[in-house]
């Protein structure tokens, strides 16, 4: 993708799964990068990585969940580059899992906050920016927890069906502005939060495999391609689309 190179791309939650993925897919097809998160050490390491492959990186340690860490993403991002042309808002959590009952406030505040309403930031700060550039694109992190439910996680379900509705309401606002506005929607990806729950449950990998269409979990990578796809000029006419890259989960 020739058109990445001199455009700059901004990943939340990067220093690992999906978000490191997706920073690497962009480093690799020319982009400067931007990413942040909260682990420093393994931010950092990323970068690295992405100078390593000879394009050009910044970590800026950010929590999502706070409007002046995030306003201070955008402002250093632009002070560095100048621009955002595309914004990868992939920061999240799974929280605790429980049954809606038994789920605790300090449970649902954390993951509202980082899920749902740090997408929210993120886009509050990246918006104005994208609108003064006239062009721009904007991938939220959603996931299958966005389209169905998923027992036992009512704070990451809600949040997830949060950032669909958002997306979709964003877009349809700044829909002749030429910022475009996707969520993708993953399935269950073999990432360090997955392995999480495998380890926590010994059986939890083969009942996942057993639900996934596909017989096997996806990759990191794969989600990265479809970002890179919604933010490319190849998906100039798609705006308001949760895409689910779910190895055919939710179309059973």
């Amino acid at each position: 993708m020739t058109q990445w190179h001199d455009r700059v791309a901004l990943v939340t939650g990067a220093s690992s799964g999906i978000g490191r993925a997706t920073a690497l897919a962009f480093a690799a097809a020319g982009a400067q990068v931007v990413a942040a998160d909260t682990n420093e050490a393994l931010g950092e390491k990323l970068i690295r990585d992405i100078r390593e492959r000879g394009s050009e990186g910044i970590f800026i340690r950010t929590d999502v969940a706070h409007d002046h860490e995030v306003a201070k993403l955008v402002d250093q991002t632009v002070r560095h580059f100048g621009r955002i042309d595309i914004a990868f808002n992939n920061a999240g959590i799974e929280g605790e899992m429980a049954a809606t009952a038994e789920c605790t406030e300090q449970n649902w505040d954390r993951v509202i906050a980082i899920n749902l309403k740090g997408v929210w930031l993120c886009m509050k700060h990246e918006l104005p920016l994208m609108l003064k550039q006239g062009k721009g694109a904007i991938v939220n992190c959603a996931s299958i927890a966005g389209l169905v439910g998923f027992q036992s996680l009512p704070a990451y379900v809600a949040s997830k069906h949060g950032v669909v509705g958002l997306t979709r309401t964003a877009a349809l606002e700044y829909a002749k502005t030429g910022v475009r506005i996707n969520a993708v929607c993953p399935g269950v990806i073999l990432t360090p939060m997955v392995e999480r729950v495998i380890t926590a449950n010994e059986n939890m990998r083969a009942q996942l495999e057993a639900g996934e269409p596909v017989g096997r979990l996806g990759k990191p990578e794969e989600i990265a391609s479809a970002v890179l796809w919604l933010g490319s000029d190849g998906a100039s006419f798609v705006t308001g689309q949760a895409i689910a890259v779910d190895g055919g989960w939710v179309a059973q």
